[in-house]
């Protein structure tokens, strides 16, 4: 692997500064930020949920739609789950879960204390990805795993990012959307 491969320009008080990007390490640690609370190109997981109640986190739209609150119980699913597989040198368990179990809530604990202790559980998932990352050799990121299509850990780290954007965004729409419609929602 190159030693820099990416260049990253921000200006300065009308002066254009050139960041170099020397490892893989950094690319996935901006990631990881952009997902978690960087204002990047987008709003970070931090930035949506950190001022959604309850009601509007339950709320769905007409169809076949998942809430905020499922989908951020989805996000926190297949980032402990992969995470406990980076940790743990690619102990594959045999899943007894499918992917759409991921998206479920306990219809018990819809309350405030339940909400904000997701809220801590993703934002505490993107700390410890952060961390693992950032105290990894680059040796570990470069391993491959012959259980998972032999795909290199920074690459599997990486779609872990690009899948957590796509639901992100999904979560900001509808956001947007639960206050276009929130005489509906609160009542």
């Amino acid at each position: 692997m190159k030693d820099s491969f990416l260049r990253k320009q921000k200006s300065t008080k009308n002066r254009l500064e050139v960041v170099m990007i020397t490892s893989i390490k950094d690319v996935l640690l901006d990631q990881l930020a952009a997902c978690h609370d960087d204002e990047s190109w987008f709003k970070s997981s931090k930035t949506i949920l950190d001022d959604i109640s309850v009601a509007e986190a339950t709320w769905k739209p007409e169809g076949n739609s998942h809430s905020i609150w499922e989908i951020a119980n989805h996000l926190i699913y297949w980032n402990e789950m992969w995470l406990a597989r980076f940790r743990n040198e690619d102990i594959f368990e045999i899943s007894i879960i499918n992917n759409e179990e991921t998206f479920e809530m306990d219809r018990l604990k819809l309350d405030e204390e339940s909400w904000r202790k997701t809220i801590r559980r993703l934002s505490n998932g993107f700390s410890e990805w952060r961390d693992s990352i950032t105290n990894c050799e680059i040796s570990k990121l470069e391993g491959r795993i012959p259980s998972y299509f032999n795909a290199q850990w920074w690459n599997v780290v990486s779609n872990l990012c690009i899948h957590n954007a796509h639901h992100i965004g999904q979560m900001m729409f509808l956001k947007k959307l639960v206050r276009l419609n929130e005489t509906d929602v609160l009542g």
